[in-house]
């Protein structure tokens, strides 16, 4: 039987560019990330640390572990992001009054208060990008985004 090519030749990687779901996911993820980081930027919060603030203001106090779950993350990589966050006040991580062995997080009082501002510069940014590509596609993507978040657990 032959072995067919698996070289990366250029029409391969311009495939990938055209089809690859990581790939167009993750562009578009940095264009995104560009737009909330430049509205967002008077916070003095980047659009990663608003999501953490805005699932433990949800959630808080909330266990890393059902933290990490909820953002698909791992502990480790949620311990990190949230370091910056504790550094300045704006949470903290004990361990939990339920089970000593696992840490929780909770927002400060000035970590409300930088949320509490951050909000309307979301919200601007948010309507951009709502007006950029229409109600109805951003309606579409944050539902196919669900999916995809969805069925990648299962695969």
């Amino acid at each position: 039987m032959p072995v067919k090519n698996l070289n990366c030749d250029l029409q391969m990687c311009q495939e990938i560019g055209q089809t690859c779901a990581m790939f167009n996911l993750r562009k578009a993820t940095r264009a995104l990330t560009q737009v909330y980081e430049e509205i967002m930027k008077p916070s003095g919060i980047l659009p990663n640390q608003f999501t953490l603030l805005v699932v433990i203001r949800a959630m808080g106090p909330v266990a890393i572990t059902r933290m990490a779950e909820v953002l698909v993350m791992d502990r480790t990589t949620l311990t990190r992001n949230l370091k910056p966050l504790e550094r300045d006040g704006l949470v903290t991580v004990k361990p939990s009054r339920h089970d000593k062995r696992s840490r929780e997080v909770n927002l400060t009082k000035k970590g409300l208060k930088h949320l509490v501002q951050a909000v309307p510069l979301w919200r601007e940014a948010q309507q951009k990008i709502r007006a950029s590509l229409g109600g109805n596609r951003l309606d579409r993507m944050i539902a196919d985004l669900t999916a995809v978040v969805g069925s990648a657990a299962m695969i």
